[in-house]
């Protein structure tokens, strides 16, 4: 490797460091001079070398940002040694409105309370302040309604690099027609066993 990758490679390294937050990967590339190409191929060095040698330390790709950050097996001793307060659950309403986004992105908050048939402004907020979700633009209709979207936050939060890996939706005919089966096998069951 010559001297000038060398110090484009620790360069790249020192301001992803210290940034200490997700950083685009086309400010690296603007700022740096360097191609796209390179630029992947100098991140995917960096990540391998922390993945080699065990390091606590892991550079994430989080789509088109990247950051390093602790490997999750030693979250719980920095945040004892940082005094972090944990975060509270996620309540199951939250995990709806992040799956309803998630999966049909960009969507607006009415789209949003008609999936689940009841308000959702508490729980849009919520997950805004957490930012597992964030405004991403207005549709075009009167009123401008709000559209939102994942962010870089949820794709660390859930281990994904992109939107791509989230797990396909399953069948609904086919999940329906599996609990309507058990349903019958139960009243069945059940029936045979007053009859004894």
């Amino acid at each position: 490797m010559t001297e000038n990758a060398i110090n484009l490679k620790n360069t790249v390294e020192a301001i992803v460091f210290a940034s200490g937050e997700p950083i685009d990967r086309l400010r690296l590339i603007e700022a740096l001079g360097c191609s796209p190409e390179r630029l992947d191929a100098i991140l995917n060095e960096i990540a391998a070398e922390y993945d080699e040698r065990g390091s606590a330390v892991q550079l994430l790709l989080l789509g088109s940002d990247v950051q390093f950050a602790t490997r999750p097996e030693y979250a719980m001793a920095v945040r004892n040694v940082l005094d972090m307060k944990r975060n509270q659950p996620l309540s199951s309403a939250g995990f709806e409105v992040l799956a309803i986004v998630a999966y049909n992105q960009p969507v607006t908050k009415a789209f949003i309370e008609q999936v689940r048939g009841v308000d959702c402004s508490g729980v849009i907020n919520t997950l805004c302040q957490r930012k597992l979700i964030e405004e991403c633009g207005r549709l075009d209709l009167p009123g401008r309604p709000l559209l939102y979207c994942t962010t870089t936050e949820f794709l660390k939060c859930f281990s994904m690099t992109t939107l791509a890996e989230l797990p396909e939706i399953p069948d609904t005919k086919a999940a329906a027609q599996a609990l309507e089966d058990i349903q019958k096998d139960d009243s069945v069951s059940s029936g045979q066993m007053s009859i004894l």
